[in-house]
């Protein structure tokens, strides 16, 4: 009888044992990345990147917020969780680098946009250059104090002596989608925004870029990772695959030109 009992005592405690291991064997939490991305890029990111990413890298999850960089550099400042930041212009990028929030050994232009002007794609109105844009009678533009599509067009317009007439009578649009909205769904019938914008809606269409000159830089999207990340090897690893060939190529297909750089 005592045999027995020491028995079963045995086999509860083997039986202990390897329910005790197999809670050691639980599949591991998921490192989160958090991207703070130009609002230009969501559709990219979110529809294609992302996805090809986590079927290479299951275990890391991505999460994004996506506006203004304008907005964006200051959401940083004010503490948003970010791992890497993508700007669309370099203004924002090198403001948090000087503030030293960006690691100026991690950061690259990643890629180059052109500005357009935009009309409703049902739109029987003749518009044929970038200047018809001062013939509009409700245009719109990114705001130029926060969103950098409202600060090329600011400065593009400067350029060709039409800003205070549009400005005028513009609508200022918190970030470029907005903008792209507008004219979309014809609240606005012209706009400036990204090639990018303008090649992702059906409802617009493209009068024509802006004219060569009336920039002083390209339009550059830089990328750089924070200072602070809690997962360090994970945040690198989204940032070296947004520099692949085969992200590069995703890029190319949504209308961006990609920088090539050594890495």
């Amino acid at each position: 009888m005592l045999k027995k009992i020491l028995s079963g005592l045995l086999l509860l405690a083997v039986c202990a044992g390897v329910l005790a291991g197999c809670g050691n064997d639980k599949p591991a939490e998921k490192q989160q990345v958090r991207i703070a991305a130009a609002a230009s890029l969501e559709k990219v990111f979110t529809e294609k990147l992302i996805p090809m990413f986590n079927k290479k890298y299951p275990d890391i999850k991505i999460e994004g917020t996506y506006d203004s960089s304008g907005k964006l550099q200051m959401q940083i400042e004010q503490g948003l969780a970010a791992d890497i930041f993508i700007s669309a212009a370099t203004k924002q990028m090198q403001a948090l680098t000087d503030k030293g929030y960006i690691d100026k050994q991690r950061t690259v232009p990643l890629l180059e946009n052109k500005l357009v002007l935009i009309v409703p794609a049902a739109s029987e109105k003749k518009a044929a250059a970038f200047t018809d844009i001062a013939a509009a009678v409700q245009p719109a533009v990114g705001d130029p104090k926060s969103v950098p599509a409202g600060q090329y067009a600011k400065e593009a317009l400067e350029k060709l002596g039409l800003w205070q007439q549009v400005s005028s009578k513009a609508s200022l649009g918190t970030n470029v989608t907005e903008v792209l909205h507008w004219v979309a769904e014809g609240s606005a019938d012209a706009g400036i925004v990204y090639a990018t914008d303008a090649a992702a809606s059906d409802k617009v269409k493209v009068v024509a870029e802006a004219p060569a000159g009336v920039l002083a830089k390209p339009v550059i999207y830089p990328m750089g990772i924070l200072k602070q990340v809690p997962h360090p090897q994970a945040a690198g690893k989204f940032y070296d695959f947004l520099r692949s060939k085969e992200a590069a190529g995703v890029f190319e297909e949504a209308g961006f030109a990609v920088v090539r750089q050594e890495q």
